[in-house]
């Protein structure tokens, strides 16, 4: 399986002096793996530290940060020589051990000369007590679940991928309905780690669906872990009024629509939870599509997905024969598993940019996503099929005057008149690339 987020180490083992790093990333979205296949590629040894139900490793940490004491320790308990030049030290789940992560703020400051990837669960990272986080001293690095492009490679789909990275879009074409099947099985699989390489072992959907389920269920038993009983029941009834949210027409979110007189302030800390933990992200609502975008969000209104398509499929028990029908997958939940697959593969975009949604005050006229990239304010219209009725985009071009606008669904890549652009759903995640392209080639004619 190839992860995008290997470059991104390769380049933090790149840099000079560089800072102790912390991958965060909801459980079970392939932090562990990620490290030490890291390790094993550019490295001659690994040292793996897990600090869950390891008193022993513990107790390394407890009286000092003296890091040649700690490397000292670390090497009598594993039977090996750090040599930092050719060693990748790993501390996984170190939100068991607080002082460990107070230790890298020595490692930064002491011993730069050691390399060392950490990871564990974002909530208990955030909420640990204790000790006082590393502050200013590591660096961070973001996993998802998997992309489509990542989900494709790891299909054997390669030579298909390349053809989005090469925007040959006549080819492409072409070999839509290839495009189309990996999509749809994307759409239902989603790009959990263990759910993605238990398909490509059996090809069964039945386990994939059985995989997802019991990922559900080990969320729910964290949320008792990390949180106070007072919160928990809040957040299990959010969690699980997020595919109803998504499948009405108007995806904003309600608190109503988790029970009848539900108030914000009930539930705001539930949301809190929720996103600290890597399990949904809010895309609010922009006032005005100006620069920069997050000065014009409206934090009243909001709407929230989960971090994977698959999973919310699950949470919604769509059928598997779903995609078995061209467009059926796409339209399920008036386009909420389209409009989830899309936001999905923006959020694991490189360059991090501002993600919002707009609407006018009547809620009438709405734009699925507005995004800035490279000092664009771009709207982004997301449907499903080929149904290509834009009314409200139209407007926002005629009103807003956008200097580029983007429109995804199963039709072909065009390039429309009023600066808006067609992109194929398969090739949303090089959106980037695709509009940096249209910039430079009108900058060149003109």
């Amino acid at each position: 399986m190839q992860r995008s987020a290997l470059t991104s180490l390769a380049q933090w083992k790149n840099q000079k002096n560089h800072k102790p790093l912390i991958i965060e990333g909801a459980r079970q979205v392939g932090k562990t793996w990620l490290m030490k296949e890291f390790g094993r590629i550019y490295y001659k040894q690994t040292i793996y530290l897990h600090f869950d139900n390891n008193p022993e490793l513990k107790s390394v940490f407890e009286s000092d940060y003296k890091i040649p004491r700690i490397i000292e320790a670390i090497e009598i308990l594993f039977g090996k020589k750090i040599i930092a030049e050719n060693t990748l030290i790993i501390f996984d789940e170190i939100q068991e051990c607080p002082k460990a992560l107070t230790a890298l703020k020595y490692f930064n400051e002491e011993a730069p000369q050691y390399d060392i990837l950490a990871a564990g669960s974002l909530l208990g990272l955030i909420h640990h007590e204790g000790t006082g986080f590393p502050v200013g001293k590591v660096s961070f690095l973001k996993l998802y679940p998997l992309n489509f492009i990542e989900f494709s490679t790891a299909l054997g789909k390669e030579s298909l991928i390349n053809l989005i990275y090469k925007q040959d879009f006549q080819l492409i074409k072409t070999l839509k309905n290839e495009f189309e099947k990996l999509l749809k099985m994307y759409c239902y699989i989603g790009g959990m780690p263990e759910v993605v390489k238990n398909f490509v072992e059996n090809n069964d959907y039945k386990k994939v669906r059985d995989i997802q389920k019991s990922i559900l269920k080990s969320y729910e038993n964290d949320f008792s872990k990390h949180i106070p009983a007072n919160t928990v029941e809040k957040i299990r009834m959010l969690w699980h009024s997020i595919p109803s949210q998504l499948a009405k027409e108007n995806k904003k979110f309600i608190y109503s629509a988790i029970k009848t007189g539900a108030r914000a302030k009930e539930y705001e800390i539930a949301i809190n939870w929720l996103k600290d933990a890597g399990l949904i992200y809010q895309v609010n609502r922009i006032k005005k599509p100006d620069l920069p975008l997050i000065a014009y969000q409206d934090l009243n209104a909001f709407k929230l997905f989960i971090h994977d398509v698959g999973l919310l499929s699950a949470l919604t028990d769509l059928n598997v024969k779903t995609i078995l029908q061209r467009t059926a997958i796409f339209e399920e939940f008036k386009g909420a598993i389209t409009e989830q697959y899309v936001l999905q593969q923006l959020v694991c975009s490189d360059s991090e940019f501002p993600i919002c949604y707009w609407s006018n005050d009547s809620s009438r006229s709405k734009v699925d996503f507005v995004i800035q990239i490279a000092g664009l304010v771009v709207p982004l219209e997301v449907k499903a099929d080929k149904n290509l009725k834009a009314k409200s985009i139209n407007n926002f071009i005629k009103d807003y005057k956008s200097v580029k606008a983007v429109r995804t669904s199963l039709a072909d890549f065009k390039i429309n008149e009023n600066n808006l652009c067609d992109i194929p759903l398969y090739a949303i995640g090089n959106i980037e690339q695709i509009l940096a392209e249209e910039v430079n080639q009108e900058n060149n004619s003109q």
